[in-house]
């Protein structure tokens, strides 16, 4: 028996039908991950499809053995010999990346002699407002800018940044 493997689409406009070729589905590949989560990393893997492209900066879901998926962005490629900002998912030996969904984000306390470093846990998404009143150890502190980790500074009152994409903060004791 001949099975048709065509699809057949109508113009929304002249109201013209065809036939048409429905696309194979996409092949996933499991590209191996090593995730950074502070100072621990662990070997994870990412299943892409067959032909898709992935970037430094790009969002994806890495898979540890026991199937726990974890979001994260991914700070390298590696294939071959080479370090690239970008690559085909077949062509991947190794994606390295850091978790976005618990980060530690570090806060610089300042009380007009010294500066004070803190970590604090949050979830990534969480979101830290320049002029935000903080407490962090039973210290309330005032968010004065924020540095981000693609170099920006952010500055404005109002403004704010998600924990994941955050530097540091600095603050000042109140």
């Amino acid at each position: 028996m001949n099975e048709s493997r065509d699809m057949i689409i109508r113009c929304t406009i002249c109201g013209l039908t065809s036939r048409h070729p429905i696309p194979p589905e996409p092949v996933p590949v499991s590209v191996k991950t090593i995730v950074s989560r502070e100072e621990i990393s662990m070997v994870c893997k990412a299943e892409l499809d067959s032909g898709e492209e992935v970037s430094v900066g790009d969002y994806i879901i890495a898979e540890l053995d026991d199937g726990e998926g974890s979001g994260v962005e991914i700070t390298s490629i590696e294939s071959g010999d080479k370090r690239l900002t970008r690559a085909i998912a077949d062509e991947i030996e190794t994606i390295w990346a850091r978790a976005i969904d618990n980060v530690l984000v570090r806060i610089s306390v300042h009380d007009g002699k010294k500066t004070t470093p803190f970590f604090t846990p949050c979830e990534g998404d969480e979101k830290f407002y320049v002029d935000e009143i903080i407490t962090i150890n039973n210290i309330r502190a005032r968010i004065d800018h924020i540095c981000l980790r693609n170099g920006i500074v952010q500055r404005r009152k109002g403004k704010y940044e998600v924990a994941n994409r955050i530097k540091r903060i600095y603050a000042y004791r109140l």
